[in-house]
Parts: C-alpha cells; sequence; structure tokens
C-alpha cells in the first residue's frame, strides 16, 4: 500500500508536469509515464491486490507484486524496458487468475472480467513492443470499464435484469469489444466504436444497475449510489467524446476524452468503494462521514472546468481544473486517513474503557 501511495503520487506530479503547471519533472521521462503510471502501476495493483484478497491463495498476490515493482521501476527510470516487463509480466499474471475465477464460478460476469483482464495483456504487450500510448490506451480503458461493469453486472443479479437485461449487457460488450480489437489495426475507426460500446455500457447500467434505486436510502449507501451514478454519467461523456474525437492522439480533445473515462468514470467508481475496499485490503476500519461529499463535490466541479477548457482551447482553465482535480483526490484520501485513524483511536478508547475480565 505504501508503493500504491507513492506510485499515485509521481503519477500526480507528472500528471501536472503534462498538463502545463511550471514544476519540475523530478525524473527525465516521468511525465510520459504518466498514463502507464495511474493505469498499470496503481490501478493495476490495487485491482490485483483486491482480487487476490478475495480468492486467499499466496500465488495470487504475484501479479499485485510486479505491478507494484514495475511501478517503482518507471518512477526511477522511465526509460528502462524492465518497468513495461514486469507490467505486462503482472497483466499475464492478472489474465490466469481471471481464468482460475471463471473455473471456480463460470458466470457472465467473471467472463466479463476476464476480458478486461485480456486488453490490460493485449495493451502491455503491444506497448512492450515500441507502440505510443496514444495507440493502445483505449486497451487499457477497456481493462478497467470491463473489470468495473463486471463487478457491477454481478450485483445486478439483485434486481434479476432478465433476458432482455443479460441481451443488452451482451451486445454492449460486443460492440466494446470489437472496438478494442479494431482499435489495433484501425485507431480511429475501432475507438470510435469501442466509445459506441461506452456509451452503450453507460445506458444499461443507468437501466439496471441496484444504484439508480438505492440512491434514495441513507448513510454509505447513498454515498456510493450518487459516486456510481455520477461515474456512469461520465462514461457515456466519454464514449460520446470518443465518437466525436475518434483519432485524435494528443491535445486538449484527447485529454477531455481519456479524463472523462479514468476521472470521470473509474475514479468515480474507486470513491464509491473505497469504504468497502479500504478495509478488505488494508484490515483497516474507515467510517464513512458527510464530510466526504466535499472531495466528490470537488472532482466533479473540477473536471467540468478541465473539460471546457479543453474544448474550448482555454489554457488556463484546463490547467486549474486539473490542478483541482488532484487536490480533489489528495483531499480525499487525507479524509480516508482521519477517519482510519479517529476509529482506531476509539476503539483503543473502548478497549481501555472496558472492565477486565476474571477468570
Amino acid at each position: 500500500m505504501f508503493v500504491v501511495l507513492l506510485t499515485l503520487l509521481a503519477a500526480l506530479w507528472a500528471g501536472l508536469y503534462r498538463i502545463g503547471w511550471v514544476i519540475p519533472p523530478l525524473r527525465p521521462g516521468l511525465p510520459m509515464a504518466h498514463g502507464p503510471l495511474m493505469i498499470s502501476g496503481l490501478l493495476g495493483t490495487v485491482i490485483a491486490l483486491e482480487r487476490a484478497v478475495a480468492l486467499r491463495e499466496k500465488w495470487t498476490y504475484i501479479g499485485p507484486v510486479l505491478s507494484a515493482l514495475g511501478g517503482i521501476i518507471l518512477i526511477v527510470d522511465s526509460f528502462s524496458k524492465a518497468g513495461p516487463v514486469l507490467l505486462t509480466l503482472s497483466s499475464l499474471a492478472f489474465v490466469i487468475v481471471s481464468l482460475v475465477m471463471i473455473y471456480r464460478v463460470p458466470a457472465f460476469y467473471t467472463v466479463t472480467m476476464a476480458l478486461g483482464a485480456a486488453a490490460w495483456l493485449i495493451g502491455n504487450v503491444i506497448w512492450l513492443g515500441g507502440w505510443a500510448i496514444s495507440e493502445i490506451v483505449y486497451l487499457w480503458a477497456g481493462f478497467l470499464i470491463l473489470t468495473i461493469v463486471g463487478e457491477r453486472l454481478e450485483l445486478s443479479r439483485v434486481l434479476r435484469p432478465g433476458k432482455l437485461g443479460h441481451l443488452l449487457f451482451a451486445v454492449a460488450l460486443g460492440i466494446t469489444l470489437a472496438g478494442l480489437l479494431l482499435s489495433i489495426v484501425n485507431y480511429q475507426v475501432g475507438v470510435r466504436l469501442t466509445s459506441l460500446g461506452f456509451v452503450a455500457l453507460a445506458f444499461w447500467l443507468f437501466v439496471f444497475d441496484i444504484a439508480r434505486r438505492t440512491v434514495v436510502r441513507f448513510g454509505l449507501t447513498r454515498f456510493i449510489a450518487i459516486n456510481l451514478l455520477l461515474g456512469y454519467g461520465w462514461l457515456g461523456i466519454g464514449g460520446l467524446l470518443g465518437i466525436r474525437y475518434a483519432g485524435v492522439i494528443a491535445g486538449p480533445t484527447y485529454d477531455a476524452m481519456l479524463h472523462a473515462l479514468f476521472l470521470g468514470f473509474v475514479l468515480s467508481m474507486i470513491v464509491a468503494h473505497s469504504l468497502i475496499i479500504v478495509p478488505a485490503i488494508a484490515g483497516i476500519q474507515v467510517p464513512y462521514h458527510r464530510y466526504f461529499y466535499g472531495p466528490v463535490v470537488l472532482l466533479h466541479a473540477s473536471l467540468i472546468l478541465r473539460i471546457v477548457g479543453d474544448l474550448n482551447l482555454w489554457r488556463s482553465m484546463r490547467q486549474w481544473g486539473g490542478l483541482l482535480n488532484v487536490v480533489a483526490l489528495l483531499w480525499f484520501l487525507l479524509l480516508l486517513a482521519v477517519s482510519a485513524l479517529r476509529e482506531r483511536k476509539a476503539g483503543q478508547d473502548r478497549l481501555a474503557a472496558s472492565p477486565p475480565t476474571v477468570a
């Protein structure tokens, strides 16, 4: 978890440099490693670690260890091949873990998550072969989005989506997969088709996910639902931007396309589940408090600011939007830490106040 935090901080620093803030790059080549650090070094490690904890098999920790090491190498020497090699091996290990999951639980949702793992592996192999990050970033996006959507599909069984729901999901998934594969040979057409699939998946999530019902409840349940629904909205927006600007591989519109997906959707999903993920992975209890809404509001407001700046070529607005994105994320992490420390102190006080037992 320390390595995950270090990777996050390095990736955020590189992102601020890339968006135009005048800060030292720390290490030569680090700004170019922003995407791999966030997707493979950070999120790949967290997702693989969560899966390893769930399976309770020691060998499954090989994947997150490799991706964590790969992220550290990218920070120290972004030009070294060792980092991409370790990240590629990590994604291979994750594919194997995903196949084990299918063997244990043969279901539509485990297959969906395994397809996401395969997209990560294919993207890493092509990246290792010398392709530009912009040419394979949608494969990486497919990894994260299909993993998350597969998990939501598992939970949607509560609503019993029925044959129509499963058919619509299969169509959206098929469009997305076809687009990801096509992007390898025809980037522009593939990205447009993939983005159409993202819009279809966002529509499916809005209609069939349980969040639209739990949003009327209270406390943590409502907090999770609000973040989920915001994320689904950003998935749809990211898909629409991808359809409109497919083929763009740099510049402000490229920034808008990707960050609608990675910040708007993926980060919203992480925030939504963080109070569940952190206790599961680290064994640290993090109680819910209403002040968690503060960084959520700032995150989405700043992302709107950033994307409006991107699309209108307003450099200052997009820079401030990017900076506030970082502030929102660090604010949320600080609140998590404060909440966990307060809960730990409260537990110690309760223990100290409890009467001694007599044998």
